[in-house]
């Protein structure tokens, strides 16, 4: 079994964090990940810094420009995490735009993430018929999952079609904003957690943007999975540092 479809399997509201690979620091991005498991994260979303991010806020958008500076790329970060699954067992998503893998070769691409160990693929501005039509059979063929994502937006019909193709989890977007928005959800926020949580899909359900601290994350998680954390991790991490990565971990889990 994939490692996200174990993950999901527990009985558990899921942490996922996203990180931009080559942050703070080029060589980071490993030690980022073996932190973010020993201190108990359940899925790891590996940015894939893009100089056009359209979906990130501010925070993340900086954090791509700093890593770009430092140097990296796909073929460093595959260079990188050579060898990650000999320190760690949790599931590893590569997140990043289309045009990267487009670029270095969809079946290179994603070639390299199997050998690696790499279970799944996020790649927001690849449409779901388009990935059906051209590239579907080529993720099978590596074992990578393919995360697609949903909006507040997103018609009810769309979402069952969307479903129909997914094995592993749907990204909720917890609103149409960039990432980083603002802490806590409202009323409108909630409703369209539950509304989507009473479809009944077959796959599970992970929420990510504005998800910043144990009460946000207890909010978005009432109806799902769990959450996904992106942008106030990255802030933590400018701030504190690789050390403060386990306290910020373990904060999430207590309200």
């Amino acid at each position: 079994m994939n490692r996200i479809n174990k993950a999901l399997a527990q009985d558990k509201k899921l942490i996922s964090i996203y990180f931009t690979a080559g942050y703070p620091k080029l060589k980071d991005t490993t030690e980022v990940i073996k932190r973010l498991a020993k201190a108990g994260t359940d899925v790891i979303e590996i940015g894939l810094p893009y100089s056009d991010p359209l979906a990130d806020g501010p925070v993340i958008q900086r954090s791509s420009e700093q890593a770009l500076t430092n140097g990296m790329s796909t073929k460093v970060l595959f260079e990188q995490l050579q060898g990650i699954r000999e320190e760690v067992n949790i599931a590893l998503i590569v997140m990043g735009y289309f045009n990267a893998m487009l670029q270095f070769g969809v079946e290179n691409f994603c070639k390299e993430c199997q050998a690696i160990g790499i279970d799944g693929i996020i790649m927001p501005d690849l449409p779901i018929d388009i990935y059906e039509r051209d590239y579907k059979s080529i993720f099978e063929n590596h074992n990578l999952k393919f995360i697609p994502l949903i909006t507040p937006e997103t018609s009810a019909t769309r979402i069952k079609t969307i479903d129909a193709l997914g094995d592993s989890f749907v990204y909720m977007v917890s609103s149409s904003s960039t990432t980083g928005g603002e802490k806590g959800f409202g009323e409108e926020a909630m409703s369209y957690f539950k509304r989507i949580s009473d479809l009944n899909l077959k796959n599970k359900l992970m929420v990510g943007f504005g998800i910043k601290d144990a009460i946000s994350f207890e909010q978005a998680s009432k109806y799902t999975s769990g959450c996904i954390i992106g942008s106030e991790f990255i802030r933590r991490l400018t701030k504190e540092g690789l050390d403060g990565i386990d306290p910020f971990i373990k904060s999430l889990k207590s309200s």
